[in-house]
């Protein structure tokens, strides 16, 4: 242990231990910025810098260690004095108009220069310039990046993609593209990490809410919205909502509000799916066993993206299955067109998705299946742009036939859910009994890389979960070295999966993804379905119009 002072208290922490750690046991903050724990500690910012006795400069507390006697102040004159020009160094390269800006009211760099009286600039602004292409999904304002690194740490630490660099020399020095290449050639996955991790807005997500307004006012359109599991967990956070009040039902009173024709739930098309892919994994459990290589889900974009470009040799052993999104905007424009007896090009769907991702996975196909993706930020703006006060909705049911979801469902949002899941229907279409609900949940959890095994009558089944890029590549890189045998795998791109994604409210650790994510599992363990199979609706689209999984039709309309 290491005994110290910090504003005259007495701190004993373990050797090893920063100040900026040190300090929190006692209670006391001190700012940070470029910060990232365990991802981010370089004290490229410099705001969360201290006094200690004895040296002349200020230190940075997040990358300075404890020593034995250390006395440390963390606002003293001196320290308010560095800080405050720190910060005002900072803005003199920051677009800090921020009543222009999305991330006003939600921004670290603006809470900071707030919280530090700052009033007036002393310093020229001096603004960098950047040509980005604005078609694409994700959206760099350079004239907003602080060089704080976090993009580049995540990316290269947590991802293990290298997309962000530092580029040029000198005063030209910035944060930007590797190799300074056009976005779009790199072999970016979108999963938005860089976005979530971002501090101020240099880095946001494309913003479509007006093309689907666009929609939504042309009375000749049928506009069709899906809600994804994973953005009831997250949608009401910036509104201050409690967990249990910001259900989905009051989301969908929102949305009608706002002029939606249809509200549905993007679980029933889980549901959908687990009855394809499952019926696929059983269908393909010989060749599986014979070969020696699983069967990869193809739920998340990231992945479908990352596979197909980092280890493409591997691409044919994703399952066939069109991801949730995709399959409800197929089933919307075939099933519930002739339900409801129009032309399916009348139709305009719009997903809210947790994902930057989804925004270039509706495009695969040409835009066939789904017009437009929301993320769940995107539909928050578009509250408030209508005034509406969710705390004052009163809840609201989906629409049917298409709004009806399981258990099974909900839990997509989450790392481990879609195996959850595949598992509960599998073992039902083996046997024809329904196995205990929570049989599988060994595959729960956040950790970055979970195996199990299980008896599916008589034959042993080995399963793999992985979330985010980083580990997914030690997986698959363990699977073609021959040092890990299993019989199917589900991938997210996302740390912890769609709860997590890039296109979730901003967070600040990982406290909120683990909220998040009791959120769905709560929600499964209440509900009276909690199997894909049992879902009536999903029964009744079977019987009127797909007639089993694996049908011919069902393989032209929901499988890739």
């Amino acid at each position: 242990m290491v005994n110290l002072t910090i504003n005259g208290k007495a701190v004993s922490v373990k050797e090893g231990t920063t100040i900026l750690e040190a300090a929190k046991t006692i209670g006391e903050t001190i700012p940070t910025l470029c910060y990232l724990k365990e991802v981010n500690a370089i004290g490229a910012c410099r705001v969360c810098v201290v006094e200690v006795e004895g040296t002349d400069r200020c230190v940075t507390a997040c990358n300075n260690f404890v020593e034995e006697g250390m006395v440390v102040y963390t606002n003293s004159r001196k320290v308010r004095t560095t800080r405050k020009t720190n910060v005002k160094l900072i803005l003199s390269q920051h677009d800090y108009k921020c009543g222009t800006c999305i991330r006003s009211g939600n921004c670290a760099l603006q809470s900071i220069a707030n919280e530090l009286n700052i009033s007036e600039m002393p310093y020229d602004s001096i603004l960098e310039k950047d040509n980005w292409d604005k078609t694409f999904p994700l959206i760099r304002d350079a004239q907003k990046c602080i060089k704080c690194m976090r993009c580049v740490q995540v990316c290269d630490n947590i991802q293990g993609m290298h997309i962000w660099d530092v580029v040029n020399t000198g005063s030209r020095t910035t944060v930007n593209v590797r190799a300074n290449k056009n976005i779009a050639e790199t072999a970016c996955t979108l999963c938005g990490q860089c976005v979530s991790n971002c501090p101020v807005g240099a880095l946001t997500e494309r913003d479509d809410v007006g093309i689907v307004l666009d929609a939504i006012e042309n009375e000749d359109i049928i506009t069709v919205v899906q809600i994804a599991p994973a953005v009831r967990a997250a949608w009401g956070e910036d509104f201050g909502m409690s967990k249990e009040y910001a259900t989905a039902q009051r989301l969908v009173a929102g949305l009608r509000r706002i002029g939606f024709d249809y509200i549905f739930d993007t679980t029933f098309a889980a549901d959908m799916t687990i009855m394809e892919e499952g019926s696929e994994f059983l269908e393909r459990l010989p060749e599986i066993k014979e070969s020696g290589l699983p069967m990869f889900t193809s739920c998340c974009p990231g992945w479908v993206k990352f596979v197909k470009s980092e280890f493409p040799e591997m691409a044919g052993r994703l399952s066939t299955a069109k991801s949730p999104q995709q399959m409800f905007g197929a089933i919307t424009k075939s099933y519930y067109a002739e339900k409801l007896g129009v032309d399916p090009e009348k139709i305009f769907c719009v997903s809210i998705m947790p994902c930057l991702a989804k925004k270039d996975e509706c495009t695969w196909d040409g835009g066939k299946d789904v017009d437009a993706v929301l993320t769940t930020r995107e539909v928050e703006r578009m509250f408030k742009a209508f005034f509406i006060k969710p705390e004052e909705l009163d809840e609201d049911e989906f629409d049917n036939p298409l709004g009806e979801g399981t258990g099974a469902g909900v839990i997509f949002g989450a790392t481990g859910g879609v195996m959850e899941a595949a598992l509960r229907s599998a073992y039902y279409l083996v046997t024809g009994n329904n196995p205990d609900a929570d049989a599988f949940q060994s595959v729960r959890g956040l950790e970055g890389w979970k195996e199990a095994s299980f008896d599916l009558n008589g034959t042993t089944v080995n399963v793999a979960v992985a979330s985010g890029l980083g580990n997914t590549r030690r997986l698959v890189n363990a699977i073609k070295k021959g040092e890990v045998h299993y019989d199917f795998v589900e991938i997210m791109s996302c740390p912890g999966g769609c709860i997590n994604g890039g296109g979730q409210p901003y967070k600040e650790d990982a406290v909120m993804v683990e909220e998040r994510r009791h959120v769905l599992y709560g929600l499964d363990k209440r509900d009276n379905l909690r199997f894909s199979h049992e879902n009536p609706s999903v029964k009744q689209c079977y019987e009127e119009y797909f007639e089993k999984p694996l049908s011919h039709r069902a393989h032209e309309i929901l499988h890739v």
